[in-house]
């Protein structure tokens, strides 16, 4: 089992203002985390510095790439790596899912037509949207645009995905069913996810690996599967 992201007493600020400080952390492959924590804790922007949205102070490597002295024409090459689901979906409104779905390709080196059209249908069956490529957003449920969000990500096979409140706007039958899916992609790809969300309920139902971010800290709150991850802030915030 491989180490794919590793934080070492890693502050991370929003402008000038401390988001979460002192963060220890380390991610397997194929493993599910849990990103816990009330709203505006710092869920999203810990997930943020992951794809190097945000800048971070520290030692900070992820799919082997040291965050803290990264270039920035690195940065798309690291972002091909990881798979992002969006709780707002972030879908193009203009043109159908097909062509939505290409979009990503192009704009991430693919060129042939033939090989586009076959990964598209790939993904699209994989998240239970093989009949709906034709589509435009808008003639779509909440439920499937998460799904077809969830088949974006993993367009370009990940390694990791980043799913920063993909339940938030969904109700719980069909938030359960996405989690579900992620659950299934974990396990069947080897492809590690790490999921924020303020929905403790999911930990019962869908067990994994539990991170709390409380008082600008983040803490290992319980392993619920068998693996050697470490997550944890020596140095305690008080809230502002």
């Amino acid at each position: 089992m491989a180490q794919i992201i590793e934080y070492k007493n890693v502050d991370i600020y929003q402008k000038e203002q401390i988001v979460l400080k002192n963060v220890s952390l380390t991610v397997q492959t194929g493993q599910f985390y849990y990103l816990i924590g009330k709203v505006g804790s710092g869920k999203s922007s810990l997930l943020k510095t992951m794809y190097a949205e945000l800048p971070v102070k520290g030692d900070a490597t992820v799919l082997d790439y040291y965050l803290p002295k990264i270039k920035n024409k690195e940065i798309p090459f690291l972002r091909r790596k990881i798979g992002i689901i969006f709780q707002d979906f972030q879908l193009l409104t203009d043109r159908s899912i097909f062509d939505n779905l290409q979009f990503v390709l192009k704009a991430t080196g693919w060129k042939n037509k033939e090989e586009m059209k076959k990964r598209i249908s790939e993904v699209l069956k994989e998240v239970g949207m093989g009949a709906k490529g034709y589509k435009m957003p808008h003639e779509l449920s909440g439920g499937e645009q998460q799904r077809i969000v969830i088949a974006r990500a993993l367009l370009n096979k990940p390694k990791l995905i980043l799913a920063d409140e993909p339940t938030g706007n969904l109700d719980p039958e069909t938030g359960n069913g996405l989690v579900d899916l992620l659950h299934n992609i974990c396990k069947n790809e080897d492809t590690t996810i790490i999921m924020a969300t303020h929905n403790h309920n999911l930990l019962e139902t869908h067990p994994g690996n539990v991170w709390t971010v409380e008082n600008h800290c983040l803490t290992s709150q319980s392993t619920q599967t068998s693996i050697n991850s470490t997550a944890n802030c020596s140095n305690t915030v008080e809230a502002e």
